[in-house]
């Protein structure tokens, strides 16, 4: 017996910063239908996904929370494993950055990069941006002087540190990914890589930090931690059990990856940094790096700051799992942003699925009940429309398989609607309600419904990738086990004397006018709560009577600002609070909420200085998140007044 072929797939691993929002689920959706499908085929997959856990990032956010920093990524972790079971993702392997494995391995990767000489050290002096933990010359910067990738402020740092000899590889890998087409993928990635970042000239990659602790030591220099790109980038193959003095069968089965499956925004890192880890490792590299586009919430981004983010289990509790799944996964262009918001859900919900497919199986079901008490009639004769069907069927077939061969999703997608729109119209066509009249059309009732129940295997079979729910309830109406992906190689596999189930619906039509009102007022009573809810820290302690003393150290973490308000609007739907747009002294304005709606109009507040607390644990109200907090005087129990400041004093100047 021949062995399965092998399919090892990966995700990005995502940081344990927040909860991810569904932007970032779209990954893991997307991996698991090709996962999926790919079993269907009879491959032997791997599927791989997890946390990436470390980094001065997260011991910052774990700072303010005042937790420990695995702690924080303890409970990050969980959420985002949480996600990804709520969205019925069947990963193999779930990885975490803090496995003691991993931490075991990375160490040996980095020693073993050492001392073959790819890493050497010595000394960094540039420009460092926190958010993105990376490194930047003055002459990559943008046009505001911040971070090329997230536009964030920079800041001056200098420390020793070790470096990974990128120069060293890049002839070899500008020839490897001109000699492999395919290897990044779509072709707008590869020339941006090749033109824009390699054939300029590599500089040597920073690859330990001394300035923070949240890392993996070096096993060597325990001063330094081991940099996000060794740590985060090694999980694909620590995952499967590589080791430098000796790798596991497992590795030797899988490796090297089929495919990447990552966000556009982290293409170089997997097509230049990890490349040339893997060179200088002498392992293959991967087959291919799928750098897949964003969802975004409209026609923007999403982020919480600009209080436009939609969580999977939200949307999951209001449209169900396999509807979201459809929503993500019939999106989402192949090399375009895709879009969703709540109205764009509920229409693609309705005409999709509760009309299109929905309908289609709930009525053919019931006619086959109705007409022949359930019982699959045989396929004897063939008339008009019949051909058109079972061609259509077959085609889609191979369409979904070339779409998947080339991860146009979405355009797999509209094949298999396309071929449940054929069916009903087949339905118009054919008029069974009327066949059933005549009772010397019997036989051509019977065909006209066995072709309508054998197409619908087909969307059954078809649609396991992307709704495998759905499809499990379609194939319990039609009564068949006959479900393989071999089972579409012909039309007419389901079996003649078999009896269908009761006709149930799918999925119900939405009254959308109802449902988004629900949801404004759902979305207005979590405002009311926010805004009425004391403004406390996690795990804060009990009230008690006087004032608690503090010392100067303790004081001096609380980073106090003078900062302006550049402008200010009521937040929607929540009559206390005011959304205010700040200048910090930072490049990048930033948003605070406050509740002080009740005392100041907007135009009383634009222009004016404040007191800023500007590193305080960013905060979600009312679907805007707070970046910081003013201070204000409770002057008598129903009168609050702005701390203002003079205007003289220089926007971002600390008060100490």
């Amino acid at each position: 017996m021949c062995a399965k072929p092998k399919f090892y797939i990966t995700t990005a691993i995502a940081y344990t910063s927040r909860k991810p929002h569904i932007g970032n689920s779209y990954e893991i959706v997307l991996t698991d239908a090709i996962a999926r499908y790919k079993r269907m085929q009879g491959y032997d997959v791997f599927f791989l996904t997890g946390t990436d856990e470390h980094g001065q990032k997260i011991e910052e956010y774990a700072r303010a929370a005042g937790v420990t920093p695995k702690a924080y990524v303890d409970k990050v972790a969980g959420e985002i494993r949480a996600i990804c079971d709520s969205l019925h993702t069947t990963y193999d392997k779930f990885i975490r950055t803090t496995d003691p494995e991993h931490e075991r391995t990375v160490q040996k990767i980095f020693k073993k990069l050492y001392e073959q000489g790819d890493i050497y050290k010595s000394e960094y002096e540039g420009l460092y941006c926190t958010p993105c933990e990376s490194f930047w010359t003055q002459s990559q910067l943008d046009e505001n002087g911040c971070c090329p990738d997230c536009h964030r402020e920079v800041k001056k740092a200098k420390e020793e540190a070790y470096f990974l000899r990128l120069s060293k590889y890049q002839k070899q890998l500008e020839d490897f990914i001109e000699n492999n087409e395919n290897f990044i993928y779509p072709e707008a990635r590869k020339k941006e890589m090749l033109n824009n970042f390699i054939k300029p000239g590599l500089q040597d990659l920073c690859v330990s930090r001394t300035s923070f602790k949240w890392g993996i030591p070096v096993s060597f220099d325990e001063k330094h931690v081991v940099y996000v790109w060794i740590d985060a980038l090694s999980n694909y193959i620590t995952a499967l059990g590589y080791d430098p003095d000796g790798s596991s069968a497992q590795y030797k089965k899988y490796w090297p990856a089929d495919v990447h499956i990552i966000g556009k925004d982290i293409v170089r890192f997997h097509t230049i940094y990890w490349p040339i880890m893997l060179m200088a490792l002498g392992e293959p590299l991967p087959k291919q790096v799928y750098g897949h586009p964003w969802l975004l919430f409209g026609e923007d981004k999403m982020s919480k700051s600009r209080g436009n983010v939609i969580y999977a289990d939200d949307l999951i509790r209001v449209f169900g799992v396999d509807a979201v799944r459809y929503y993500l996964l019939s999106e989402m262009p192949h090399a375009a942003d895709g879009s969703i918001t709540y109205e764009a859900m509920i229409e693609r919900y309705n005409t999709d699925l509760a009309n299109t497919i929905g309908n289609l199986v709930n009525r053919t079901v019931a006619m086959q009940n109705k007409y022949f008490g359930g019982v699959v009639q045989p396929d004897d004769a063939v008339g008009e429309y019949d051909e058109q069907v079972r061609a259509l069927a077959l085609e889609t077939v191979k369409e979904v398989e070339r779409c998947f061969d080339e991860y146009k999703i979405s355009d797999s997608v509209a094949s298999i609607l396309t071929l449940a729109r054929r069916l009903n119209k087949y339905i118009d066509e054919t008029m069974p309600w009327a066949l059933s009249k005549d009772e010397t059309k019997r036989a051509r009732l019977g065909t006209v419904l066995y072709n309508l129940l054998e197409g619908i295997r087909f969307l059954a079979v078809l649609l396991t990738p992307y709704m495998p729910d759905t499809a499990d309830a379609i194939f319990a109406q039609l009564g068949t086990d006959v479900r393989s992906y071999d089972s579409l190689k012909t039309f007419g596999a389901l079996r003649a004397g078999e009896k269908v189930g009761e006709a149930k619906p799918l999925f119900g039509r939405i009254d959308a006018e109802k449902l988004l009102a629900q949801l404004t007022a759902e979305q207005a009573k979590s405002e009311e709560a926010a805004a009425s809810a004391p403004a406390a820290p996690e795990n804060a302690a009990p009230a008690v009577e006087g004032l608690a003393q503090i010392d100067i150290d303790t004081f001096m973490q609380v980073e106090l600002r003078v900062a302006q308000i550049k402008a200010c609007e009521p937040v929607k739907r929540a009559k206390k609070l005011l959304r205010l747009t700040v200048d910090d002294g930072t490049p990048e304005e930033r948003t605070v909420v406050s509740g002080i709606a009740k005392w100041y109009a907007p135009d009383d507040l634009v222009g004016k200085k404040i007191v800023l607390v500007a590193n305080l644990k960013p905060a979600v109200l009312c679907g805007v998140e707070s970046q910081g907090m003013l201070l204000a005087a409770d002057c008598s129990e129903d009168d609050v007044k702005v701390v203002f400041v003079d205007d003289s004093m220089p926007n971002g100047a600390r008060i100490r």
